[in-house]
């Protein structure tokens, strides 16, 4: 039944399902999120530095006379949580959920800030905080990422709250052998004072036992900082170096297990890494930084090395691969890298692509469990077609076409 006139006027020209004039999607997404915390840590560094300059803060805010320690975190508070925040705006870019979570826990109290002084320059800090707030919470499910720590890391961090620990309750406890220590406070100032190795003397030891004391915290909170800055920063640098060259790191080589390994690159393994991406592991093995810098672009795992090379193969764990396909645009490469591989690996699945006919038996006769020749079976593909016959015809066929007609020819 065909629809009257108007009815499909009004479809074509009204129809039901709008087209928004602003995509607020743009506003309120993850990005947004991000932007509005780094913008909250500038304006807190700059009212902190704002406050820290004026030798008089007044403190005229609704939440002044019930803040307990009011001045000082309004002459600290913006500063500190500057700090804070960056870190946490690299978290959030990297949608990291412990990001999210100080976040949460950082700019509400950060709000307290404006609240306490109510400075004209506060009012833009806390309309900010006021906005990004809710979409932190509107947006929860973006920052999912989880914080991978190693066992070194862990160590290292936990050495670094042990040692704290150790300082400032062996320095409390030590307190009538130092002079002008006679608090927590001061237990916990002398501390950071000491591992990082300022010394400002207004914290002295008077004693034997408060000097070796002192010793100790200077040893262990040094030993356990560089091992901590090792630990921490020494992943992260190789992760920008190797993703730089387009190479995967010692960390990410051993977790390889059941993928398929590609040694070189040309036109063939590329229509390869588009079938297979996403379905299994890939690591590909090239010497060629340009296409191993491209790849990594991608996502997909690389290691820029010389495929022929068996050290390479190693620590691509072709051993451990479910298959290893050898496909560059040279052939004579090729049969060194199958080569290299059977010795590596000599039960792996090894499947090779020919550039030329005439290397196939070449490639089988090394070590290759399957040669595809991609030339010859594009080429009767293209003759079948044009008869009409291209889609009736089996690629098993194609690539076995002895094999094939003998069984025809039984039936």
């Amino acid at each position: 039944m065909e629809e009257p006139p108007d009815q499909a006027v009004d479809e074509v020209f009204y129809p039901a399902e709008r087209i928004p004039f602003v995509n607020w999607h743009q506003f309120s997404g993850a990005k947004p999120t991000v932007v509005l915390t780094g913008l909250i840590a500038m304006l807190a560094f700059v009212t902190g530095l704002s406050n820290l300059s004026k030798e008089v803060l007044p403190l005229a805010g609704p939440l002044a006379p019930v803040v307990p320690v009011a001045d000082p975190l309004a002459r600290f508070g913006g500063v500190l949580a500057a700090f804070v925040l960056g870190l946490v705006t690299v978290g959030l870019q990297r949608r990291k959920r412990i990001a999210w979570r100080v976040a949460l826990l950082v700019l509400p109290v950060l709000a307290v800030l404006p609240l306490t002084t109510l400075q004209t320059t506060d009012i833009p800090l806390l309309l900010v905080i006021l906005v990004t707030v809710p979409l932190l919470v509107w947006n929860r499910d973006r920052f999912d990422q989880t914080v991978d720590l190693s066992p070194l890391q862990i160590a290292s961090l936990l050495s670094i709250l042990g040692v704290g620990l150790y300082g400032t309750m062996g320095a409390y406890g030590l307190r009538n052998q130092f002079l002008e220590l006679d608090t927590w406070g001061d237990a916990v100032y002398y501390v950071i004072v000491t591992i990082a190795t300022v010394g400002y003397g207004d914290i002295t030891p008077l004693t034997a036992e408060a000097k070796w004391f002192s010793l100790s915290v200077i040893l262990f909170g040094t030993g356990a900082f560089t091992i901590a800055v090792g630990a921490l920063i020494g992943p992260a640098i190789e992760s920008r170096m190797a993703a730089a060259f387009g190479n995967m790191t010692a960390s990410e080589l051993t977790l390889l297990e059941d993928h398929v390994v590609v040694l070189g690159y040309g036109p063939v393994t590329e229509s390869l890494l588009e079938e297979l991406d996403g379905d299994v592991d890939l690591v590909v093995v090239t010497p060629d930084t340009e296409v191993a810098s491209a790849l990594d672009d991608r996502g997909i795992s690389v290691l820029t090395e010389d495929p022929t090379d068996e050290p390479p193969l190693r620590d691509a764990r072709v051993d451990a691969a479910r298959g290893v396909v050898v496909g560059s645009e040279d052939d004579a490469a090729d049969v060194l890298a199958v080569i290299a591989a059977r010795n590596v690996a000599p039960d792996v699945r090894l499947v090779a692509a020919a550039n030329d006919e005439k290397h196939v038996d070449k490639l089988a006769a090394v070590g290759a469990d399957e040669v595809i020749n991609p030339g010859t079976i594009g080429g009767q593909l293209l003759g079948r077609a044009v008869l009409g016959e291209g889609q009736a015809t089996p690629v098993t066929e194609l690539l076995e076409p002895e094999e094939a007609e003998g069984e025809s020819g039984e039936g």
